[in-house]
This record gives C-alpha cells, sequence and structure tokens, in this order.
C-alpha cells in the first residue's frame, strides 16, 4: 500500500501527490489497518507489490516496515528519510519532464521496471515480464542481453536494488 499524503476529496482523487514522502505500508500493522477515504487523511493507493511501488518513485515506510526500510536505506547508500526522500522527488521531477532514463540491459537488476515494446515490463534475471495496470503481470519475454533500456524505474530505487535489496515481487 501506498501514500502520498491527501490527494482525494471524497472517493476522487484530485491530485497526484501532496508530500515529497512517497511510502509504501504494509497493509496492517500491529492491528491497525490503513483509513480509506477518509476526508483529510491520507489518501491509501494500492499497488500489485513492491516493484510496481518503487518503479513509481515510493520507498519502504520507517514505521510498519522498519526492516525494509533500513535495508533500503543502506542499499540506496542514504542517510536518512529527508536525504531518500529529497532525492526520489528530485528524480521523479525529472522523471516527468524524461518520462525515463536510459541503463544498459547488462546493467538492471532484477526488480527493476522498463518500458519495454511500449509497455512496462518487469525485469527479472533472464526474463522480462509484461504488466499493466488492469490485469497485472502476464507474458514473458527473453531478457535482451545488449542496447540499452528505458528505465522507469527512479535511478535511486535502481541503485537500491543493484546493491542487493530485496524487493517484494508477486
Amino acid at each position: 500500500m501506498g501514500n502520498r499524503g491527501c490527494i482525494h476529496r471524497g472517493r476522487e482523487i484530485v491530485r497526484p501527490w501532496a508530500t515529497r514522502r512517497w511510502i509504501t505500508c504494509a497493509l496492517e500493522y500491529k492491528g491497525w489497518v490503513a483509513p480509506k477515504w477518509v476526508p483529510n487523511r491520507w489518501t491509501a493507493l494500492f499497488f500489485d507489490d513492491e516493484a510496481v511501488a518503487l518503479a513509481a518513485g515510493h520507498r519502504p515506510c520507517a514505521l510498519c516496515r522498519r526492516d525494509a526500510y533500513r535495508r533500503y536505506l543502506a542499499a540506496a547508500a542514504a542517510t536518512g528519510a529527508d536525504a531518500i526522500d529529497l532525492r526520489l522527488d528530485a528524480e521523479r521531477r525529472d522523471g516527468r519532464s524524461k518520462r525515463l532514463h536510459l541503463m544498459p540491459w547488462r546493467d538492471l537488476p532484477a526488480g527493476t521496471f522498463v518500458d519495454h515494446a511500449g509497455a512496462p515490463h518487469l525485469v527479472l534475471s533472464g526474463r522480462i515480464r509484461r504488466w499493466d495496470d488492469q490485469t497485472g503481470y502476464s507474458d514473458d519475454a527473453e531478457r535482451p542481453s545488449r542496447g540499452e533500456a528505458r528505465v522507469l524505474t527512479p535511478p535511486a530505487s535502481v541503485g537500491a536494488l543493484q546493491a542487493g535489496y530485496p524487493v517484494q515481487i508477486r
């Protein structure tokens, strides 16, 4: 589950974000379940898995996903929430103007999302898996071995994956 602050009015999403802290939370934490559509409260967003959330520019929550948060910070070589949130925010804003960044296929870690043949694909060790927002994951294809990929996952998260962050994939 993701959080970008209060981005709804009623049951309608009215803006893409309200804060630079874009986090992924556990669906339940110590008996607490996130509020949904509560006026003036943060908006719960739902992702198929953590790889999708990272590609969207989120990072693990420091409260309900403390161990994942610490592993992510260490892998991203970040000193704390403010540092990584500033970096991810800058990369998201840069990404909106450029839409993506290029990297050699051979350098992409598993868990990264790329734009391949006009559709988002999850990079696996020797394969890529198509994803769409209606049906989730579908067809696998052979992962290209040459050339550059159009990467959707922000560079900070790609770096964390390269450094061994164990992303959750459905």
